[in-house]
């Protein structure tokens, strides 16, 4: 791993790295913070997926997320959204399918099957470099916003022993039946929708055999909020699931990072009771 810059913040650092990822064959940047505790003990870290045309920075610079951790005792690392370095036709054309949008799954289609495999990245790779590189456990939690609360959330439903819990502000949850998830998933899956399924929150809960609690942070006045987010349709199979849900509709809140700032600190400590932490 090569490191790109390292900044103290809140008693703890936050720290960016490059490295070459066997997933995606190609570099890839993320970045982690961790808390003071980290000097002189393993901590817990939380998964934090960004959204579209975010990268690893987004969070980390807009969130305000440090102080807290730093108080809990989390670390907190944030991948990118997507392989760079590649030139594919049409990669580079819109915000919503190919740069900065890979939507966390496991592409089937060439050219994009050779590269974008940020599910594997985010559930297997990552955290086998953070453990094997840092001063962490192995316990963790996921969120994420948009593009990266689908992700944290499909994430989780498809490894529920594999984390402590999950939370997400404003998910993509029924991406089979919206326009971002309908473009991004038959570009990167093909036309057959049958092939979408284990990509889709909603159709995830209705075969999930561990009911992983789920917590979400949706504004109303988010401007995505009926063509794309569809909170409606997770509110709905949970309950016909009996899916623990807590879903918190924020009014006057929109979909910005002032969103998330302003409820960062209840996920935190959300995930921080989850990992024994408080």
């Amino acid at each position: 791993m090569e490191l790109l810059s390292s900044t103290k913040s809140s008693g703890g650092w936050l720290k960016r790295y490059k490295h070459q990822s066997e997933a995606v064959k190609g570099e890839m940047v993320f970045a982690i913070y961790l808390p003071p505790q980290a000097e002189q003990k393993k901590v817990p870290v939380l998964y934090w997926l960004s959204g579209l045309t975010c990268t690893d920075e987004n969070f980390m610079q807009k969130a305000g997320a440090q102080a807290m951790a730093a108080e809990l005792g989390l670390a907190i690392v944030c991948p990118d959204t997507s392989p760079r370095g590649t030139d594919y036709p049409g990669e580079h054309d819109s915000y919503d399918f190919g740069s900065a949008a890979g939507f966390y799954l496991n592409a089937t289609v060439e050219p994009y099957a050779q590269t974008y495999k940020m599910y594997d990245y985010v559930v297997q790779e990552l955290p086998q470099i953070i453990e094997a590189n840092f001063p962490v456990t192995a316990e963790k939690s996921i969120s994420g916003h948009s593009m990266g609360g689908h992700g944290a959330l499909i994430c989780a439903l498809k490894n529920p022993s594999m984390y402590a819990s999950v939370s997400a502000f404003a998910p993509i949850v029924n991406p089979t039946q919206c326009p971002w998830g309908e473009k991004a998933f038959t570009g990167y899956l093909g036309s057959d929708r049958e092939s979408w399924a284990q990509w889709d929150t909603c159709l995830l809960i209705r075969d999930a055999k561990e009911k992983l609690p789920l917590f979400v942070d949706q504004g109303d006045a988010d401007n995505f909020l009926e063509e794309q987010l569809k909170p409606e349709a997770l509110e709905k199979v949970c309950a016909e699931h009996n899916h623990p849900l807590t879903l918190r509709r924020q009014p006057g809140y929109d979909h910005s990072y002032f969103f998330i700032a302003t409820f960062i600190n209840d996920h935190l400590q959300h995930h921080a009771k989850a990992l024994n932490l408080c």
